[in-house]
């Protein structure tokens, strides 16, 4: 009897024992503790570098190629000459035009100081004769009346009168066509305004021969050689214009909200990763790629380094948000209720308060590279619990290590 007593208080021993070590020491669980740090909130994207514009130069007529003066790589200035295409046939258009102006305005110089002047004598001429004729009408009729000549004097008289008549009217027509605004002077005007546009059409297709560069820029592409031949519309050259350097990114559409005109960037060229380069957000898209859920932005590169080059892969560090001094955990120790509420900032923790797991509901603000600020809910030196413990709320926990910030100064996070 003596003996099942005893087995009796072994057992109960062991249970007690064994109540106390899971039920008073607890859970084992890993524990972080919230500390104040800065942090800083980015938005990355990938994109490529754009110039204010690309120039394709082609010729508008066919013709041979004789010559092209620059190569990839080149800088030209504004009117340099980039192409020269065979001129012999335009040359000898210009030559006779040219001369159709000289000509034209010879005649006009001849009208002037010739035709007109002998144009005025003549009709003086023809004025004097027509007084002539009309005394000598008058005297031959007088010389009738008074019976000492025959009727045939008046009638020659009369005669002689009409032929001045006609000749006087000649003269004037004459005279007035070649004064200035006449028939004369009015088709010699036209006849030098002919010649000029046929001068300026054959100047105009020559030009059109002889390719210049319309702006400060870069040859980027030299698709032809001396020899071929340049077709209508077809790229010979393709230009950059140099100006201000710009990178050109689509950004998710999640993260449209943080992105403002202004804000500063770190850019990294893929082909050169570690020379970073500072860049600034001057234009966000107003609308949304649907088909794709991004949003187009644009980067102005105030000092572009001298290896950046047009269509370059860049990568993008737009800083959204940014704190000094604020509360901090890891992003795995905070828990989101739900999408809604991770999208509004609320979410919730495990803490521990009195030795137990509790659950905690809390604000979060800027989210950095494994961090994440805490705006309410809890206070500096906090213990959090971090879900890979398998500790609930009301479980009494007992703390397995304490882990420490991946990164205390928060790098900026890397979000597409």
């Amino acid at each position: 009897m003596r003996r099942r007593w005893l087995l009796w208080v072994v057992a109960l021993a062991v249970l007690v024992a064994g109540a106390l070590f899971v039920f008073g020491a607890g859970r084992e669980a890993d524990i972080v503790v919230v500390r104040r740090a800065p942090i800083v909130q980015s938005v990355v994207a990938t994109g490529r570098v754009a110039t204010p514009a690309r120039i394709e130069v082609s010729s508008q007529l066919a013709a041979r190629i004789e010559r092209i003066s620059v190569r990839e790589g080149d800088a030209v200035k504004a009117g340099a000459v980039l192409v020269q295409l065979r001129s012999d046939e335009a040359e000898a258009a210009l030559v006779a035009a040219r001369a159709a102006l000289r000509e034209a305005e010879g005649r006009q110089a001849q009208l002037v100081r010739v035709q007109r002047p002998v144009s005025e004598q003549q009709l003086a001429q023809a004025q004097a004769n027509l007084r002539l004729a009309d005394q000598e009408l008058a005297r031959a009729r007088d010389l009738v009346a008074r019976g000492f000549v025959a009727q045939a004097r008046v009638d020659d008289a009369v005669r002689g009168e009409a032929t001045a008549r006609a000749a006087l009217a000649a003269a004037q027509a004459q005279a007035q066509g070649n004064r200035e605004g006449g028939a004369e002077s009015e088709l010699a005007r036209v006849r030098i305004e002919q010649a000029r546009a046929n001068v300026a059409s054959a100047t105009a297709r020559l030009d059109l021969l002889t390719l210049r560069a319309p702006v400060d820029a870069t040859v980027l592409t030299r698709t032809a050689e001396p020899g071929d031949t340049a077709q209508t519309g077809r790229a010979i050259l393709t230009l950059a214009q140099n100006g201000e350097t710009r990178v050109i990114a689509t950004v998710d559409e999640k993260n449209l909200r943080y992105l403002r005109a202004g804000q500063r960037a770190s850019a990294l060229a893929d082909a050169f990763p570690a020379q970073p380069f500072e860049a600034e957000l001057f234009y966000v898209a107003p609308s949304v790629d649907a088909q794709r859920g991004t949003v187009e932005v644009r980067l102005r590169v105030p000092q572009p380094p001298a290896f950046l080059k047009p269509e370059m892969t860049v990568s993008v560090e737009m800083v959204v948000g940014r704190r000094d001094s604020a509360l901090v955990l890891p992003a795995d120790a905070v828990r989101d209720a739900d999408a809604a509420a991770a999208a509004s900032g609320k979410a919730a923790v495990l803490a521990v308060r009195d030795g137990r797991a509790e659950r905690v509901p809390v604000s979060v603000g800027l989210r950095g590279v494994g961090t994440v600020e805490v705006l309410e809910g809890l206070a500096e030196g906090d213990a959090v619990i971090l879900p890979s413990s398998s500790a609930r709320p009301g479980d009494r926990v007992r703390q397995r290590a304490v882990r420490a910030l991946a990164n205390p100064q928060a790098v900026p996070m890397m979000t597409r």
